[in-house]
């Protein structure tokens, strides 16, 4: 073995025999000696596939050249010549070899026979190499190439090394598929040549051709690929819509330019056969205060709707001065009908009701609490279907909303919430109803509670009010100013009692947690004051232990009720989740509830009981169930049912039933399940071509309506080195409409995907769904 720092004589002999050192002026001093007593010593050179970076400040040519082989032959000054598993290492480069001889003068490695160089992240190998070590410049001919963080590579006739950062291939294959020459690779890219750029993150290959299974299905003068998972600029791979019921066939061909590391955008041209060309661009952007998206869809001319159409949306928030935040959120569309030919286009929980907020928020903190004041602005696009009983009412836009609010500080023991708001409520002309005018509204809300106890057990008494004064534009029943005040009172109180056991095979902590919340509201009547925000709380867990019956602040129910409830939980001794909880819960009136949206007065002294409940007990099976049944009635009114079944990874079978007893019911069956599995390969597994093939679905039945309202169902075939989806998709966009696509999506592992992508769908749609491979993402931006 040699150590050969630069300018350092070297020696004649064997690597088995003793080393001797000679010292020369202006050379760094190396200690030399046998290697018994380098052994004694405890010094030995540990053997590494890479070298470890410079320290800082440490020049790249003051590295040293390790060498080891069978036999070495050193002329000082001038040369080495290695025979026999030769392993060379200089200026982060590994070169393997049977035989290698190394100009120092020049720093040129000539290596023949098996050769092996590596470098970072990529490895070549083959007949012949010759190499200028500290530039990285020179050939390997006939090499053979591995690139470790893509787990793909191929072979080439030739690779030139320009420099560390750049290389050519000639007449190159690339493939993540197995590379033995007993099996030809599932896709492979020709390429006449191939410039690899690392410093850029870039491969461009000229004159490519993309095979699938023995079959050109790509090709291309000129295609550019990333090298890693880092952003670049560049075309990137075809989306294809084969079918669409609305649109026809759609191919679009996005762009992605990456401005700088905080900015980056997506251009794609988009052709639909059935209504002609659009754009769509999206544009993201991370500044110090600020961040945001911008996306823009665009039609010139639609062939089939009869003029343009057009889509956009703009979603940002950041700092100004004076600790001032702001946030900007709007959604647009051009017609009515544009979330039902473009529902990507649509990004909405709600696609037919968009969003126009603006909001200014600045908060301090103090001593005293914390305070904050803010304005807002709340506009909406209601999207109509000109299909009457399908209309639905436009909410009231909010301009301006202005309001303050104070939360004392925790350390007083006393906990105070004061909130007042000034609020101008409109709707457009086409949505004005004389019995709800548009008008104006001041209101406060303020609480004053204390808790006394612990996690174990709790008591906090509340006092609340809530105050409202209204100026209508139109009087409504000959006002058109009133006001109100609401006082309630309330004591809420808890226990957490534990144990610990044996359940289920499984050392485990049981919990018994009682909770008692008692109010009391006066009757104010209300029905004559307008209500511009108030509905009907969901009946849950949550909302029963809630002093008021409605949301928003127009309504506040007389109560004098108290809610009784009753959770145990079992949760694991070792890691503290939960594996089984279940829970009841009932309200009970000791008044009449005259305040309500509509009906008579609730009469009902005992409300429907709530039970909820979940279990992972019985794997690998999950279940959960919240249940509103009626003790008047002797039923059910209200449900949800569901069960899990998964065990193991990619596996994974989902049913839940819905009721609303008179409105709906609901049956929802999902899955993701390997059919068939032509290897011993692990599902989801990278590692070779291994042929699985997994069914995917969801389907929604309609029980009240006799028909399947939504429906996906498709099949993913996971090779190993390629994935193949097909997918199916049917959405309902009224009673009697429904949209059909086909999405067609191959994914070269290691190269790009092809087609479009059904991904996010599957995610979205079937419980449990899990990726066959982790997305490679392009870099983008944190999300704002």
């Amino acid at each position: 073995m040699g150590l050969l720092p630069t300018g350092l004589p070297g020696l004649v002999g064997s690597a088995q025999a003793q080393v001797v050192g000679t010292d020369t002026p202006g050379s760094p001093q190396v200690p030399v000696a046998a290697p018994a007593a380098q052994a004694s010593a405890g010094l030995s050179l540990q053997t590494s596939p890479r070298l470890l970076p410079l320290p800082d400040g440490a020049q790249a040519d003051s590295r040293p050249a390790i060498m080891r082989a069978d036999h070495l032959q050193i002329r000082p000054g001038v040369d080495t010549l290695a025979e026999g598993a030769v392993d060379f290492r200089r200026a982060g480069t590994v070169i393997r070899a049977d035989s290698l001889r190394y100009d120092q003068a020049n720093d040129i490695a000539t290596a023949r026979g098996q050769v092996q160089i590596e470098r970072g992240a990529a490895m070549y190998k083959g007949k012949a190499l010759q190499l200028k070590v500290q530039q990285f410049e020179g050939f390997f001919l006939e090499p053979e190439f591995e690139f470790y963080n893509l787990g793909s590579g191929g072979r080439a006739q030739r690779v030139d090394f320009i420099d560390s950062q750049r290389s050519v291939a000639q007449h190159a294959r690339y493939t993540s598929c197995p590379r033995d020459d007993a099996h030809r690779p599932d896709w492979v890219l020709r390429s006449d040549r191939i410039k690899l750029d690392l410093a850029k993150n870039e491969g461009v290959a000229e004159g490519a051709v993309l095979e699938f299974l023995g079959v050109p299905i790509l090709g291309l003068p000129v295609i550019s690929f990333p090298l890693s998972d880092d952003r670049k600029s560049g075309w990137l791979p075809p989306t294809i819509l084969p079918v669409d019921s609305r649109n026809g066939f759609t191919l679009g061909v996005p762009y992605y330019w990456d401005i700088a590391p905080n900015r980056d955008a997506t251009i794609t041209p988009t052709v639909f056969t059935r209504r002609g060309m659009a754009l769509e661009s999206e544009f993201r952007y991370l500044e110090p205060q600020h961040a945001g998206t911008m996306r823009l869809h665009l039609l010139p001319h639609d062939r089939d709707f009869g003029r343009s159409r057009h889509a956009w949306s703009l979603d940002q928030q950041g700092q100004l001065g004076f600790g001032l935040r702001y946030g900007v959120l709007g959604r647009s569309v051009s017609d009515d009908d544009y979330w039902k030919d473009f529902a990507q286009q649509v990004p909405s929980l709600s696609p037919r009701l968009l969003a126009q907020t603006l909001w200014l928020e600045r908060a301090r903190e103090s001593r005293l609490g914390r305070l904050s004041a803010y304005a807002r602005m709340h506009h909406w696009r209601v999207l109509q279907t000109g299909v009457t009983s399908e209309n639905i009412t436009s909410p009231f836009q909010r301009s301006p909303q202005i309001g303050l609010r104070w939360l004392s500080a925790v350390d007083t023991g006393w906990r105070t919430r004061l909130e007042t708001e000034f609020n101008r409520f409109s709707r457009p002309d086409q949505y004005s109803n004389p019995a709800q005018p548009n008008g104006w509204r001041w209101h406060a809300l303020g609480e004053l509670s204390r808790t006394w106890g612990d996690a174990g057990a709790w008591l906090t008494p509340r006092l609340s009010a809530n105050a409202a004064a209204y100026s209508l534009d139109l009087a409504q029943n000959g006002k058109t100013r009133s006001a109100r005040f609401i006082p309630t009172a309330s004591l809420d109180a808890g226990m957490v009692f534990e144990r610990e056991g044996r359940w289920f095979g499984r050392e485990q902590r049981q919990t018994l947690e009682p909770r008692l919340l008692w109010v009391n509201t006066p009757y104010r009547a209300q029905s004559q004051l307008p209500n511009f925000d108030a509905s009907d709380r969901d009946f849950n867990a949550i909302s029963i232990y809630s002093e008021n019956a409605f949301t928003g602040v127009d309504r506040v129910a007389d109560a004098h009720q108290v809610t009784v409830g009753v959770t145990t939980r079992l949760l694991d001794a070792d890691t503290g989740a939960e594996t089984l909880r279940l829970g009841l819960a009932q309200r009970m009136r000791l008044r009449d509830q005259r305040v309500v949206l509509s009906g008579p007065a609730l009469a009902q002294r005992f409300s429907d009981v709530l039970i909820d409940g979940s279990t992972s007990v019985f794997k690998p099976w999950r279940f959960d169930a919240a249940l509103q049944y009626d003790p008047d009635t002797r039923r059910i009114d209200r449900s949800i049912v569901g069960a899990r079944y998964s065990p193991g990874p990619f596996k994974t079978v989902s049913v839940g039933y819905r009721l609303a007893r008179g409105a709906s019911e609901q049956f929802e069956l999902g899955w993701q399940w390997p059919v068939f599995r032509g290897s011993a390969q692990p599902l989801g597994a990278s590692g070779g071509c291994g042929g699985t093939l997994y069914a995917v679905g969801r389907v929604n039945y309609s029980m009240t309506d006799s028909r399947i309202t939504d429906s996906l169902v498709g099949v993913e075939y996971d090779s190993g080195c390629w994935i193949a989806r097909v997918v199916a998709e049917r959405a309902s966009t009224g009673r009697a409409e429904a949209t059909t696509k086909l999405l067609l999506q191959l994914e070269l592992v290691g190269l790009s995907r092809l087609g479009a992508s059904p991904l996010q769908v599957l995610k979205d749609n079937i419980p449990g769904y899990r990726l066959l491979r982790e997305p490679r993402s392009t870099g983008p931006l944190a999300e704002p």
